[in-house]
């Protein structure tokens, strides 16, 4: 045997090409499965009798803010696609079974169905936006030639999560650079590389890539002369980016403990949120009041007001690893060799398969015109992120705040961050 198995699930959330080099996709295996519908009656629009209250959409928004709890560090800028996580756990939950499968189900709130259905919504609705939205979500399976994939996984793959299938030796340098191109490419050079070489247990990638690329239905005006915004960063030092300002009627958020506002993109679908809490509010006693209803509820009481809005223009990178943070809320078996079943997913003579770890890489970026995103996410399996009038609203984000990418019809994230310096 070559090598023991470790098969590497790699979730890209931006993509926007196919893989490059000499590797080319393999055959689609015989047989069917039963086709997974895209999610219907329980994702309501926002301001619908019906909203996502008991829904998916809260499932799916509450394991997005534990996922951002769970992954940043107090006092740090935090950015994650929850995404292109979910779209990656996706892929990987239909290969898992038993305990390890019910796991996937406890951590992300919703049955291996449910999940399908809600990828199947997603993928559809977010790579066919209006206006000058550039939207891509792709998804794709790297496989080593000692590796035994089950058909029926292998199907599920291709038919929910439309991936193709590559037949290549991943520790091969060709392999890891066509990998990369493949990345750098559908995130537009955002993130230029997921893996410097695999490991020699590296068995299966399995990838998601998602690239956005927004303008905002009102654009800022373009200032005369660059300025800059004291920002006041949450160590207690201050900092000075370039900023951006405008007054005028926008989406006003308000709730207990903070305010905002929503930007609407051009596509008439996503916008871009911001969050400012109270003055003297941290971040992490902030967050820790949402629930997983709180950002539906919030657009959904949201109203048109007055704002006079001032914020940094910025550019955003984070990378770091998921595996402490899914295991804290409650995947714990699919990382221990010992009690992993992806039995569904194939076999290695010799070995079992669980996930060695889960790296996660997203960059963003800001400007008057609108914003720009990427994420990847690599899940590792292994072998053995002057007083204003009265009736103006005064917003100045020159303090920690939360920021994303929302579903401005479903209630949903799709990209979460929060912002506790500046350079």
């Amino acid at each position: 045997m070559k090598k023991r198995f470790l098969p590497l699930f790699l979730a890209f959330s931006l993509l926007t090409g196919c893989a490059a080099g000499a590797v080319t996709p393999v055959p689609v295996p015989t047989g069917s499965v039963t086709p997974v519908e895209p999610v219907q009656n329980e994702l309501q629009p926002v301001g619908a009798a019906a909203c996502l209250s008991e829904g998916l959409g809260d499932s799916y928004s509450a394991f997005a803010l534990e996922l951002l709890r769970q992954s940043r560090g107090e006092g740090e800028n935090a950015l994650l696609s929850p995404l292109s996580v979910l779209l990656a756990l996706g892929m990987t939950a239909n290969g898992a079974e038993g305990e390890t499968l019910e796991q996937f189900a406890a951590a992300l709130g919703m049955g291996r169905d449910a999940l399908n259905s809600l990828c199947v919504r997603f993928l559809r609705d977010y790579s066919d936006l209006g206006g000058s939205t550039e939207s891509t979500l792709l998804n794709s399976l790297w496989a080593d030639p000692d590796l035994t994939l089950n058909d029926p996984f292998v199907l599920r793959c291709q038919d929910t999560y439309k991936a193709q299938l590559f037949r290549a030796d991943l520790q091969s340098p060709a392999t890891v650079q066509a990998l990369n191109d493949w990345v750098s490419d559908a995130t537009r050079g955002l993130i230029p590389s997921i893996v410097d070489e695999f490991n020699a247990q590296a068995v299966l990638a399995l990838v998601n890539a998602i690239y956005l690329k927004n303008r905002f239905e009102t654009p800022f005006p373009e200032p005369h002369s660059d300025w800059t915004l004291d920002f006041h960063n949450a160590d207690g030092t201050l900092s000075q980016p370039r900023g951006m300002s405008t007054e005028r009627t926008m989406t006003y958020l308000s709730h207990q403990g903070g305010q905002g506002v929503v930007l609407p993109y051009d596509d008439g679908r996503l916008g871009l949120m911001l969050l400012l809490p109270e003055e003297g509010t941290a971040l992490t006693d902030y967050l820790a009041a949402w629930e997983g209803s709180t950002l539906s509820s919030l657009l959904s009481g949201s109203q048109e007001r007055q704002v006079d809005l001032v914020m940094p223009k910025f550019k955003a990178e984070w990378s770091g690893s998921l595996k402490a943070p899914l295991a804290a809320m409650g995947l714990a078996d699919a990382f221990d060799v010992l009690k992993a079943n992806f039995s569904a997913m194939g076999s290695v003579p010799g070995g079992n398969l669980f996930i060695g770890d889960v790296i996660h890489k997203t960059a963003f970026e800001v400007n008057e015109k609108g914003t720009e995103a990427a994420a990847v996410t690599a899940v590792i399996m292994e072998c053995g992120a002057a007083m204003p009038p009265a009736d103006l609203i005064l917003l100045r984000f020159d303090r920690p705040f939360v920021y994303g990418i929302v579903d401005l019809e479903l209630g949903v994230p799709l990209f979460l961050g929060a912002m506790e310096h500046m350079d």
